[in-house]
């Protein structure tokens, strides 16, 4: 059950805080909803927190950021998915406007290597933390830990696309339940699907209009990781000539060392073809998918509870998620601890997730950054 229902200003004040210190990418992301939203303040269920989890990952967009706008709207309504998904892209958003403007007056971008490399052994403690509590809410049955299990070995395989392995498993997994059930047969509805018209954006110039379209484009269609993101920007573009491959490349870098959605490349890229204007209109393209996207799926999820195909669908998917969320943890692992360094900022960061003197996921990760930039400086 969901709590009452909160202010704009609480659900606002959270999601802020939330997306200052969101570093890690979308594992990392829903590791700190889960201790900030469920075990803190008790929002939700976890139940229906990992509900929300495999669905979302089933539509385009990113789904982190996207999971803002759902615990938004349980905690405050299609007001509150607005303004917890707008206060949670914020920080990233004027971050990266801040380093744009820099980067086109003076051609570079600020060196941060040292803190990123603390961040990251820091950001697997915290992961670590969510599977763990999401993974025994997720794990009903033997079934589900053998299906978990196979979407972790395919995750590691090479050009995996995860989309396809959610979908996969939750399709075997409702077939097998709804078959093993020997409950009546339930009637499965088909759910109407709204027509969109999404408003169109007024920049300053054609160019930016040129902008805003594009990201909208990318916006609806992106699946997958930001490696996927910047393909697609490659394509519409670098091979367009609107952008040079070295101005995409130290975009992406931008994007990679900013808290919150790797969608925030947009505003740096926005503002690289455009100025203040381009980097609104690129903004706004991007993330506008997902607020709609959201605002359709939301209501859904409950009435696929109420069908034992769907349930089935649910649970199966859900299991998936957590273990595409551990085969994330194992990869980060082998590429983020290296030496000793790393190492004792890993293992200091999972005595403070698991250990009898627990702290929050914010100051593990704040702390995974000064303590690599200190450890670095020997």
């Amino acid at each position: 059950m969901t709590q009452k229902k909160g202010t704009l200003i609480e659900i606002a004040t959270v999601f802020f805080k939330m997306g200052c210190f969101a570093f890690g990418g979308p594992a990392a992301h829903i590791a700190m909803m889960d201790q900030e939203i469920i075990q803190k303040r008790k929002w939700m269920s976890r139940e229906h927190f990992l509900d929300l989890i495999g669905a979302t990952n089933l539509i385009p967009g990113p789904n982190s950021t996207e999971m803002t706008m759902h615990c938004g709207h349980e905690r405050g309504g299609i007001l509150g998915l607005f303004v917890a998904g707008i206060s949670f892209i914020f920080p990233a958003v004027l971050i990266t406007g801040i380093l744009a403007y820099l980067y086109v007056e003076y051609g570079s971008i600020p060196d941060v290597k040292n803190f990123i490399i603390g961040i990251k052994p820091a950001v697997i403690a915290v992961i670590a933390g969510a599977i763990f509590k999401l993974g025994k809410k997720a794990l009903k049955s033997v079934e589900l830990g053998v299906l978990g299990a196979l979407v972790v070995m395919a995750s590691m395989l090479p050009n995996t696309n995860e989309v396809l392995v959610l979908l996969g498993a939750g399709i075997i997994g409702a077939v097998y339940f709804y078959t093993k059930s020997k409950s009546e047969k339930s009637k499965l509805n088909l759910l109407p699907l709204a027509l969109l018209k999404v408003p169109t954006f007024v920049g300053s110039n054609v160019l930016s209009t040129t902008v805003f379209w594009k990201f909208l484009k990318v916006g609806c269609i992106l699946y997958g990781s930001g490696y996927v993101l910047f393909a697609y920007l490659d394509a519409e573009l670098v091979q367009t000539g609107l952008l040079s491959r070295r101005e995409l490349l130290d975009a992406i870098a931008v994007g990679q060392f900013t808290p919150g959605p790797v969608l925030s490349t947009a505003t740096f890229i926005g503002y690289q073809l455009a100025g203040l204007w381009g980097a609104i209109a690129a903004t706004i393209g991007i993330f506008l998918p997902s607020f709609l996207f959201v605002l359709l799926l939301n209501p859904l999820i409950p009435k696929m509870r109420q069908s034992k195909f769907l349930s089935g669908f649910l649970d199966s998917v859900n299991i998936a998620a957590v273990g595409i969320m551990l085969a994330v943890l194992l990869n980060m692992g082998q590429a983020s601890i290296f030496d000793w360094r790393t190492g004792l900022i890993a293992a200091a960061s999972l005595f403070f997730t698991f250990g009898p003197k627990k702290i929050g996921a914010m100051w593990i990760i704040a702390g995974g950054a000064g303590l690599g930039y200190l450890l670095f400086l020997i």
